[in-house]
């Protein structure tokens, strides 16, 4: 089966199908694996999230899909710029959220590990440093896998990403080393202001579709990124 890796999504519906569309996606023969931020920002969080459970799409959770669920839950209130209102209202609503809460923070293949955001300099198995954690829970682990940038050696985050860091902090991924994970390169998103991130080690794919770039999609068969571009921005960039 030929998996998929697709960058933040974050509503864009319609880049997303038009993607799928150039990769010639078929359910049948193909895993779309999402690198979380399935929504808000953008416009159809709600048809975004459809599309996604009809896939059967192996997402992980991301810092936006977190926040949709606590708001569902009555844990937060909706923030300025939320577009979450029509998944919030949805006949289908339920179903939509419980398959989004069964998406789980990390997922661990024999090549690779898929975070949405990053992984701690210290977690030396990271499946087990996030196993048992919902999507409820508030837990630093949680916060690091989802909205984590930069980080010094010890996994001690900057009060502020923006504007970028002096040292001893440095972007998380120059800490992680795949020899130490048995040779495991580490899919994420959640930088767009970063962009494309390619390394031996790790590969980021947020591009930047919300904030008007391009949605991409990596295959690690064929180590080919393939992007199309935003038809236009939602919003701006530097916004978590």
């Amino acid at each position: 089966m030929r998996r998929i890796y697709v960058g933040d999504i974050q509503g864009c519906r319609a880049e997303l199908e038009q993607l799928l569309a150039v990769l010639r996606f078929d359910p049948a023969a193909d895993r779309l694996c999402p690198v979380g931020d399935l929504v808000n920002r953008g416009p159809e969080s709600l048809g975004a999230l459809r599309l996604l459970r009809t896939l059967d799409a192996h997402s992980v959770l991301g810092n936006h899909d977190l926040h949709l669920l606590r708001v569902a839950a009555g844990r937060r209130a909706l923030r300025a710029g939320d577009t979450l209102e029509e998944v919030l209202t949805a006949p289908d609503r339920d179903e939509l959220l419980a398959w989004l809460a069964r998406q789980p923070l990390l997922r661990s293949e024999p090549d690779l590990y898929c975070v949405h955001a990053a992984l701690h300099p210290a977690w030396r198995d990271p499946q087990r440093e996030l196993a048992g954690l919902g999507p409820l829970d508030e837990d630093p682990r949680i916060d690091f896998a989802t909205r984590a940038r930069f980080c010094d050696e010890r996994g001690q985050r900057p009060e502020l990403d923006d504007p970028e860091p002096p040292p001893p902090q440095r972007p998380w991924y120059e800490h992680y080393r795949s020899a130490d994970h048995s040779g495991r390169r580490v899919v994420f998103g959640h930088w767009a202001a970063r962009g494309l991130v390619r390394t031996a080690d790790v590969l980021g794919l947020d591009s930047g579709c919300v904030w008007g770039g391009a949605l991409s999609a990596w295959i690690p068969t064929e180590d080919r990124i393939v992007s199309v571009p935003a038809r236009r921005a939602w919003a701006r960039i530097g916004s978590d």
